[in-house]
């Protein structure tokens, strides 16, 4: 096993290995732009994790690893351009730097590249990772519908929220991790632990990014705080507050989060307030350590050495200790 900097750094050099001159150069250069601004890399990570977890080479998971990662980029790229957002991972999104066309065509051919780095396996092992591949990537497009659905809507429920951020953000986890598996070709038993595993870890990340969107550090989370609240996105802290308030101030938070003025700045501190007072900063966390502690359960069914488990454990730690 190595260490999870290693795992980055194999990935990073994969990544650098793979880029070539092409045109047109406006439709690659967005691409090699946003997968440089590089961030934690946790799903391709995990997939390379994954592979040694199961006593593979990490070698033979990079392409599968880079797949997931080329696909999440993708998924930024749209997200950002949907949510009108400034800034990702502290730098400039890629409509904002180029233009709204650029973004978008440039992220439906890193769909498509995400899918090429598939063929580099053998049949067996290609047709089990694209088939989950093409189900993940459905599950993220739903995922993203019901977020912006949400936006809408007065009557979300948390189940309904949790179902959307499991399919936005925790299914591409789970699939990273196991992806990793069928590579190894594992028993299909630890494959879907390994999934488990992934998925409630996605869930409390999600959780916790929710959390950071409000009242984290710009410095240190690269994107832009409060763009949650600015977007009237219905979050698990906004529902909890709501459940959680008096009819006073439930009243006041869905009218907060029905109206875009111009300057926000008044918006977001008061609704943090309300946040806090309510409670739901704290059920959030919570929600947060549940999740998390979920995933690390699913860890003492696996059929994998305890040197191995004590590593996941440690990957899901460092994962869960971002700074607000």
């Amino acid at each position: 096993m190595h260490s999870i900097y290693q795992y980055q750094e194999f990935l990073s050099d994969y990544l650098q290995s793979q880029y070539e001159t092409k045109e047109p150069r406006n439709l690659y250069e967005p691409i090699h732009y946003i997968l440089d601004l590089g961030g934690k890399r946790m799903r391709p990570v995990l997939t390379l994790m994954s592979a040694e977890v199961f006593d593979a080479d990490y070698k033979k998971a990079l392409p599968a690893a880079l797949a997931v990662e080329v696909f999440h980029n993708f998924s930024l790229v749209h997200d950002d351009i949907m949510d009108d957002a400034p800034l990702r991972r502290g730098h400039e999104t890629v409509h904002e730097k180029w233009n709204l066309n650029t973004g978008i065509l440039s992220g439906d051919a890193m769909l498509i590249l995400a899918y090429q780095y598939f063929e580099q396996y053998e049949p067996i092992i290609f047709k089990a990772l694209a088939k989950l591949f093409s189900k993940t990537a459905l599950q993220v497009c739903e995922g993203q519908q019901w977020d912006v659905d949400f936006e809408e809507r007065n009557d979300v429920t948390i189940s309904e929220y949790l179902k959307m951020i499991e399919y936005k953000t925790a299914v591409l986890v789970a699939a990273a991790m196991k992806m990793g598996a069928i590579i190894a070709e594992t028993s299909e038993e630890n494959a879907n632990l390994i999934y488990d595993f992934g998925l409630n870890l996605g869930l409390a990340f999600q959780l916790q990014d929710d959390f950071l969107d409000a009242f984290g550090n710009p410095e240190t989370f690269g994107k832009q705080v409060g763009g949650d609240i600015i977007e009237n996105k219905k979050t698990y802290l906004y529902l909890k507050a709501v459940d959680f308030s008096k009819d006073e101030e439930a009243k006041e938070l869905r009218s907060l989060f029905s109206v875009q003025p111009e300057d926000n700045t008044n918006k977001i501190e008061r609704v943090k307030v309300l946040f806090n007072s309510s409670g739901a900063s704290k059920a959030t966390q919570d929600a947060i350590q549940d999740f998390t502690l979920k995933a690390f359960r699913t860890l003492d069914k696996m059929n994998i050495g305890t040197d191995k488990k004590e590593m996941l454990k440690a990957f899901g730690e460092n994962l869960m200790g971002r700074k607000v």
